[in-house]
């Protein structure tokens, strides 16, 4: 390759429209950096400007450079892509532009050390990087026809996300990798919930599920562990806490062309009587969450079977209609098309519970020993859960 062959390419990689963002990758603008020190003629300064864009490869663990531009590609947040997601046909126009940036992009996925070396007039030697075989036009073309299952963007590269204090969506940076084989017992209530929500990847109306019943017993454990098996069909998770209830209706508007399937989740939901959070709620239910946006549902776990703090000067009060403001409190349960309960293990289901998490982590104990411990663990602890049998066998994990 040319000196001129390298001056052409950054003029190319600088036409780009359609994927316009990729140029604000910071490797691929350490990579133009160096393209544009090659035309000032200074040496010193090109190198210095090579040795920055691999710094910057090698800063993210020195993958092939060719998968890494395929990726950038693949995971770009687009005007074409987002009109596919939404199953709209873009303008031929587009369709023109896309294979044309498709193949400046495979070519600059095909520049090696050697190519990039060639513009520089000097003997010395450039740090090197690795490459593998790409087809970037290829690859593109079989995220478009499964873009249901893919996505695109940060829903592409994440599978678990949650809303910042600012209300952006942001994804989980280290995702809770628990999945269902992990979690034993109320099999009858996960499969619910798998059956619901591959009705709900399926393109079929999906129920919101409320998840109740006592502390450790594995609701949001096993929301989690549903997405972690279910993702690679097209399935992620948004966490919303509930005093971010009000910001829902604003997400559901985000989400709604997202050609992905959503679960919002909102862990360990319950309200005073007073909450305006609860009228939130309440009105998202009421309006049918699934109606408005056949790609995303609302599962709920709470403590509280009736999700309302309820207090015996509440029951008694001096409401006229006290009847009526109750009806209204335990109302907002029954607007979940589904309601499951997880109760508390009993010795003999906490004790599998146990073998079963202790062979799982490779824990050689004698059995009466192990039961024997759990149990005091249990007691010393108020009580058998599945977050019990978990933390018991982590001690177990702990001692040198």
């Amino acid at each position: 390759m040319t000196k001129n062959d390298l001056y052409q390419l950054n003029i190319r990689l600088r036409s780009l429209a359609i994927f316009r963002n990729v140029l604000s990758d910071p490797v691929m603008k350490e990579l133009l950096s160096y393209l544009d020190a090659l035309e000032t003629g200074s040496i010193p300064q090109a190198v210095s400007r090579y040795s920055g864009f691999a710094a910057r490869l090698y800063a993210d663990g020195c993958p092939p450079w060719s998968k890494y531009v395929e990726q950038l590609a693949g995971d770009d947040e687009n005007p074409y892509i987002r009109l596919i997601g939404r199953g709209q046909q873009p303008r031929p126009e587009m369709v023109a532009s896309l294979r044309r940036e498709l193949d400046i992009l495979q070519a600059a996925a095909e520049l090696t050390p050697a190519a990039l070396g060639s513009g520089l007039d000097w003997d010395g030697t450039l740090p090197g990087f690795p490459l593998e075989a790409v087809d970037i036009p290829a690859s593109y073309r079989r995220r478009c026809e499964n873009i249901a299952k893919m996505g695109y963007g940060i829903y592409a590269r994440h599978r678990m996300f949650c809303v910042s204090e600012a209300g952006q969506i942001q994804p989980v940076r280290s995702p809770d990798p628990i999945r269902l084989s992990s979690l034993i017992d109320y099999r009858q209530q996960q499969q619910v919930i798998l059956d619901n929500t591959l009705a709900l990847l399926a393109g079929k109306p999906a129920a919101n599920i409320l998840l109740t019943g006592d502390a450790g017993t594995g609701k949001s454990s096993t929301i989690k562990a549903v997405v972690n098996e279910l993702a690679y069909k097209g399935l992620r998770i948004l966490e919303v806490r509930k005093e971010q209830l009000h910001s829902i209706p604003g997400i559901l508007d985000e989400l709604s062309g997202n050609p992905l399937k959503f679960i919002l989740f909102i862990d360990d939901l319950s309200f005073q009587k007073d909450d305006d959070n609860f009228s939130a709620l309440k009105a998202i239910l009421e309006g049918g969450v699934s109606a408005k946006s056949r790609n995303v549902v609302i599962y709920a776990t709470s403590n509280r079977r009736h999700l309302v703090k309820e207090t015996f000067s509440g029951r008694e009060g001096d409401d006229i209609h006290r009847n009526d403001t109750m009806q209204e409190l335990l109302s907002l349960s029954e607007r979940f098309g589904i309601q499951l309960t997880f109760q508390k293990p009993d010795k003999n289901t906490y004790l599998d519970i146990v073998r079963h998490l202790a062979e799982e982590a490779a824990i050689a104990m004698p059995r009466e020993e192990l039961e024997l411990l759990a149990e005091r663990y249990a007691l010393g602890r108020g009580g058998r859960s599945a977050r019990a049998a978990r933390q018991f066998v982590d001690s177990l994990l702990a001692k040198p």
